[in-house]
């Protein structure tokens, strides 16, 4: 629990501090993506993998493994030198997380009888919950505070003690387990994932800075060759073992091919809104990050009480239809944004956002508690695991994508140099800008959403239970499943960014 409250906390605390960063580091506008972007690539590329070596190796060895890198990630970061090494620290964060965290349900799953897993979750889900909810805050207080004159730098810091007491905990207290039947590493599967989405997102985050040269659409076009290959390897690599990164025989469920769809392009969504709000907050209306912080609480608590209803009891009696109505109800709330943004200017105040925030709010939390449940209710039992572990891989993709397009979508209609009296207006229009780009995605994602069964069943018999028993390697009611680590629910609630 401590380890996931730590990863948690440390995606949504970040995007607060960026303008900080960004002031007092001197970054470019294409390292303040990349300290985002590098993270979620880094942990998106090392999830199923992670996964992998928890199941061969021993799932305590490995938790062990990446909490405490991930808390000397946390002190390089804290004290970065300059943004290059920041950048740095924030891949080798994105990585150890990516080792950390599908231990988490892995352990719980080991370690609890399925009698009192129930208990478990809950609690489970009150740490996730408190962690999406505090994290901007807990930025906004640390940036704000300047402890001991070190700007944003506690906000990396803060992960010390807590890194710190987790990793001796863990020793103590956590039982070593391992998957009896353990599927094999595809090192090659990840080294094209990487290098395909890194030849995708360089040009795009430099693009614009370098004059969008030759070489960036020579790389991006290259990236589709690279991916090319990723899936012919991928079937070399079934046929050879069985054990491949992806499993592309998933892609034959149209529902799981849809709901892949609709995590990527989500997972984008929230990679171009969330880097865009903080700077048109900071540095375009020139807000504190304290004031920035406390105006992202309605869209916070929107989303909360929205996915529990949602779940609890709109999914079993509307099906899809709430997953649509989501996607269009938050596509109603960036349009509001839009309108109030262009109607008040420069003097728009927290409380008029206020509104259109709630109405996203609720419309994401429509979206963020259902979906990996319909997105898996087809899949085939064997392959429960495979496809839970896939489709976060994808949304972490989808978030990196985001974050470099945000280079198209935002930066590309500021013309710079800015004077500085023209900075607020030039920020503002490149908001509104971005937020156009936001919902017409979030309207083919309401298209792509028919694809998905129209009343999703619990995924085979229950998907909670299916994923977390996946990750143990141990049968099902007594049937074999397939032996990859879940990490399901652990990284949906990091869409409330």
């Amino acid at each position: 629990m401590t380890a996931a409250f730590m990863d948690l906390v440390d995606v949504t605390i970040v995007n607060i501090a960026l303008p900080s960063i960004r002031a007092d580091e001197g970054a470019t506008f294409s390292q303040i993506q990349w300290i985002t972007a590098g993270y979620a690539l880094a942990m998106g590329a090392g999830l199923i993998t992670g996964g992998r070596l928890g199941d061969i190796y021993g799932r305590k060895r490995i938790f062990l493994v990446g909490i405490g890198g991930f808390t000397l990630a946390s002190a390089l970061c804290g004290f970065a030198a300059n943004p290059e090494m920041l950048v740095g620290s924030r891949i080798l964060q994105g990585a150890t997380a990516a080792l950390m965290v599908p231990q988490v349900l892995s352990i719980v799953h080991a370690t609890f009888p399925a009698h009192e897993r129930g208990k478990v979750f809950g609690l489970f889900g009150a740490i996730v919950g408190l962690g999406a909810v505090s994290g901007p805050m807990l930025g906004a207080l640390l940036t704000e505070w300047n402890l001991f004159g070190l700007e944003w730098r506690p906000i990396f810091l803060i992960n010390l003690p807590v890194g710190i007491a987790g990793l001796l905990l863990g020793r103590k207290f956590i039982t070593e387990s391992k998957a009896p039947k353990a599927l094999r590493l595809d090192p090659v599967g990840v080294v094209l994932v990487v290098a395909g989405l890194l030849m995708l997102l360089y040009p795009l985050t430099r693009g614009r800075e370098l004059g969008w040269p030759l070489w960036g659409y020579v790389l991006m076009g290259g990236a589709l060759v690279v991916f090319a290959a990723l899936v012919a390897y991928e079937r070399h690599k079934t046929r050879k073992d069985g054990s491949p990164l992806i499993e592309l025989s998933l892609f034959k469920v149209k529902s799981f091919a849809a709901g892949a769809a609709v995590q990527l392009t989500f997972g984008l969504v929230c990679g171009v809104f969330f880097l865009v709000w903080t700077l048109y907050m900071q540095v375009g209306l020139g807000w504190s990050p304290l004031r920035a912080g406390a105006t992202g609480i309605p869209f916070s608590l929107a989303v909360s009480v929205a996915a529990g209803i949602s779940v609890q009891r709109l999914v079993p009696r509307f099906g899809r239809k709430v997953l649509q109505a989501g996607a269009l109800t938050m596509a109603a709330g960036v349009v509001l944004y839009i309108w109030e943004a262009e109607r008040y200017g420069q003097g728009i105040t927290s409380w008029q956002m206020a509104l259109p925030l709630l109405v996203m709010g609720i419309g994401m939390g429509l979206i963020v508690a259902p979906l990996t449940d319909a997105v898996l209710s087809e899949v085939p039992r064997e392959h429960s695991g495979s496809a839970s572990g896939l489709v976060n891989t994808v949304m972490q993709m989808g978030n990196a994508l985001g974050l470099g397009l945000v280079s198209v979508v935002f930066f590309g209609v500021i013309d710079e140099p800015l004077a500085a009296a023209s900075v607020g207006a030039a920020y503002a229009d490149a908001f509104q800008h971005a937020l156009w780009w936001v919902a017409g995605v979030l309207g083919a994602i309401f298209l792509l959403m028919f694809a998905l069964p129209a009343r999703p069943a619990q995924h085979v018999e229950g998907a909670a239970g299916a994923e977390v028993a996946s990750a143990s390697g141990e049968p099902v009611d007594g049937e074999p499943v397939d032996r990859e680590p879940s990490v399901g629910g652990a990284r949906e609630a990091e869409l409330v960014r």
